[in-house]
């Protein structure tokens, strides 16, 4: 008997183990390639001292580090909340919590395709565009920062909102499903010291809002007419329309935000490669400028 709950004991501990091992490997998973990780460093080298601390029996410094970690305590919270927040609704998009309906197949088809033809045309005649797709985190709080139009998605549409001195140009478009949310909306700023430094306002702004939320951001250059994507805080500069209508096939048919996927294609994170039938599509329709 007893031998039967030891070994039930075994399990139960080697499961806890395995549970708090997973817990820890989410976790530097959310927090990798962001500013925490140097947080979390600084915290490490506080408890390596707390423990120096105590094995060489240094009263003073036991005592300021004791108050030190009662101060961590409210601090974290405040310090992680970006992370904290980003791990909440990572929770909130599991499988138990998707929503009941989905957009048709052939409605979502179109909508990509819209999304992407208007970005080809406001490319092409370097016109700036911001065009947020939500996807399972709503945008409410986005979408007033805005002007509410709830209108059919269409490409047309599209440009049309983005079109220079337009009421409501200066802004990013929220899509819903198959519509227009609002448009004219003000989106946060990456804080992300990687950034490269040649990316402007929208790329920063494109960025910050896939780093607080699951939404697919495109972006269209004013200056460069260069079109990208931003997923999971990660920006795929200089696409084509057909790349793009690829990406956000995949992107928007499967339950992944990240754009991992698509390296294959050539196109490096933050860099400036880009596949060469994306190079020949662009010499071909007008040229562009060089990439900024």
């Amino acid at each position: 008997m007893l031998s039967v709950f030891k070994d039930y004991r075994l399990i139960w501990d080697t499961l806890d183990i395995a549970i708090v091992a997973y817990v820890i490997y989410r976790l530097f998973l959310l927090i990798r390639g962001t500013r925490a990780v140097q947080l979390v460093k600084g915290l490490f080298v506080l408890l390596l001292a707390g423990v120096a601390a105590r094995l060489l029996e240094l009263t003073t410094v036991i005592y300021i580090l004791d108050y030190v970690q009662m101060a961590l305590i409210v601090a974290v919270p405040v310090v992680f909340q970006p992370e904290l927040r980003r791990a909440l609704e990572q929770l909130g998009r599991g499988r138990l919590f998707a929503p009941a309906v989905t957009l048709p197949e052939a409605e979502l088809a179109k909508v990509i395709d819209d999304i992407a033809t208007a970005c080809d045309v406001l490319g092409r005649n370097k016109i700036g565009a911001l065009i947020v797709v939500e996807r399972e985190t709503g945008l409410k709080d986005i979408a007033e920062t805005g002007t509410a139009i709830d209108g059919l998605v269409s490409s047309a549409f599209l440009i049309n909102i983005f079109v220079p001195n337009a009421p409501l140009h200066d802004g990013a478009v929220i899509i819903r499903g198959n519509r227009v949310a609002a448009a004219g909306c003000f989106l946060p700023l990456s804080e992300n010291p990687d950034l490269s430094r040649e990316l402007g306002t929208r790329h920063r702004a494109a960025v910050g809002m896939t780093e607080q939320s699951d939404a697919l951001v495109v972006v269209v250059s004013e200056e460069t007419g260069w079109i990208s994507l931003a997923s999971a805080g990660k920006l795929i500069r200089h696409l084509d329309d057909a790349t793009l209508r690829e990406m956000l096939e995949n992107l928007m048919k499967t339950d992944t935000p990240a754009p991992a996927p698509f390296r294959p294609l050539g196109l490096d994170l933050f860099g400036l490669r880009q596949t060469g039938r994306a190079r020949s599509s662009r010499r071909k329709g007008g040229g562009r400028g060089a990439p900024a």
